[in-house]
């Protein structure tokens, strides 16, 4: 049976033109499968029942044995009932007619009924569930576990290929610009591609700057049937049948999960803000080398700010900064921080600095910290500077390049110190804290660290030419 209605991908193709793209011949074995699966059948009391709960219906029987609700339930397939334990008085157990014999599952309420992880509105939507589940799992155990074996996200011929035709047709569409964008929603040439392939439609170019980023799936319910994006097989279930990468929006198995690449090419539309934003994953979605705040609150400040007294030590007006934080939610790279709007120098530092407070993981992130703690307490100079330079390797990407880069501008502040009088020393005070955030956040952690955490700071402003 799996043989027969399982389709290959052999038979899709990836024609010269967008127009042509041919979608992948989704799977409908486990489709099949779920259709066929026993329809849940509520064995009903047939006297009313006392001390019954208000969340239960007729379906409950009271305490009675594991005997007598199989007699209630023998020889009906998807037959239900629930009763109350023997054993455990106050307790509810779910009685399930499945194949030749009774299940009995231990029941939960807690505003929604379930035995397991999902959660439910009704027993009805729980038995019939667990009977999509029970049937497919038994009829199709092995299918199962080989599901992953040849999947189509990778496949060859198949993304690979798309991959060049998409973005050779989308470059040919872009004759005044070599950079290759994200299709649009009216395009006529790519409308028919789905999440799977989008990322197909980036270009690697000069243009592209391919960090590696891991996909951030959630549990997902789905509406109406829906396929797997990794193996192509039906997500099988009532709710909670995949997940769902709330970044890309990649739909996808639990256990496919597990093997899809860390290729996730966020989708703007899914990024609501910019500030309280994953680093990695707002450069994806703008691409760009580093996140557009950075940029532009740098240029501004080494446009009109580099002399001023106190830069970074003194704070602008909350209000200000705070609008600043907004401008660049709603307008990003077009936000408006120009001297002509804000005039203090003190609030565009400021916008910076609380971006950097507001991520999620910090620039130099949580699995490195204690790897530059260690080195910050080491005595002797040269090997300090070689264990920062490896804990420097051990960051991603986006964040390692977005370190350097605004090392590379505070190195610039301090040749002003004459004017500005801030130094290695006092820079690294003020962004010690803002770079490196201890993962436990304990408050006496963290002011035990606070002088490494300067101290680092300070040795990469003063040996940013030699540690980058």
């Amino acid at each position: 049976m799996a043989a027969s209605s399982n389709s290959s991908l052999s038979g899709s193709s990836v024609s010269s033109d967008a127009e042509d793209y041919q979608p992948p011949i989704w799977k409908s074995y486990l489709y099949q499968l779920q259709q066929e699966a026993p329809r849940p059948k509520r064995i009903i009391c047939p006297r009313e029942v006392e001390n019954r709960p208000k969340y239960y219906g007729r379906e409950f029987h009271g305490m009675i044995s594991r005997e007598q609700a199989d007699d209630l339930l023998s020889g009906v397939e998807g037959a239900y009932l629930i009763r109350e334990s023997q054993r455990q008085p106050g307790s509810y157990t779910l009685a399930l007619r499945f194949g030749i014999q009774t299940l009995n599952y231990r029941l939960f309420y807690d505003g929604k009924h379930f035995v397991g992880e999902k959660r439910f509105e009704s027993m009805h939507d729980l038995v019939t569930d667990g009977l999509i589940t029970l049937y497919i799992e038994t009829k199709a155990a092995e299918y199962i576990s080989k599901m992953t074996t040849n999947p189509i996200y990778e496949h060859v011929g198949y993304a690979t290929l798309l991959r060049d035709k998409v973005s050779r047709r989308l470059s040919k569409s872009k004759q005044d610009s070599k950079k290759v964008t994200a299709p649009r929603e009216d395009s006529n040439s790519v409308e028919k591609i789905t999440s799977l392939v989008r990322r197909a439609a980036l270009k690697e170019n000069e243009n592209h700057f391919n960090y590696e980023k891991a996909h951030n799936f959630k549990v997902h319910t789905f509406r109406g049937p829906h396929w797997c994006e990794y193996c192509a097989n039906f997500m099988w279930g009532l709710i909670a049948q995949g997940v769902r990468c709330s970044d890309c929006g990649l739909n996808v198995h639990k256990q496919c999960s597990k093997y899809v690449p860390n290729d996730c090419q966020p989708d703007l539309k899914r990024i609501k803000k910019v500030y309280c934003c994953d680093l990695t994953t707002l450069v994806k979605a703008h691409n760009t080398q580093r996140p557009m705040v950075v940029d532009m609150c740098i240029r501004e400040i080494e446009d009109r700010g580099l002399q001023s007294e106190g830069l970074y030590r003194v704070s602008g007006f909350t209000e200000h900064i705070e609008d600043v934080k907004m401008s660049f939610d709603r307008d990003g790279d077009k936000a408006d921080i120009c001297a002509n709007t804000y005039a203090d120098i003190n609030i565009i530092a400021g916008a910076l600095k609380l971006y950097f407070r507001d991520l999620p993981i910090p620039v130099i992130t949580y699995d490195v910290y204690s790897k530059f703690i260690e080195a910050a307490k080491l005595t002797n100079p040269d090997a300090r500077l070689e264990a920062i330079h490896d804990g420097l390797l051990l960051l991603p990407p986006a964040h390692y390049e977005t370190l350097r880069y605004l090392m590379t501008h505070l190195k610039k502040v301090t040749m002003f110190e004459k004017d500005n009088f801030m130094n290695a020393e006092n820079l690294g005070i003020v962004f010690g804290p803002t770079l490196m955030r201890p993962p436990d956040q304990n408050t006496l952690a963290t002011l035990n660290d606070m002088r490494y955490q300067k101290l680092i700071i300070q040795l990469l402003i003063e040996n940013e030419d030699v540690l980058f």
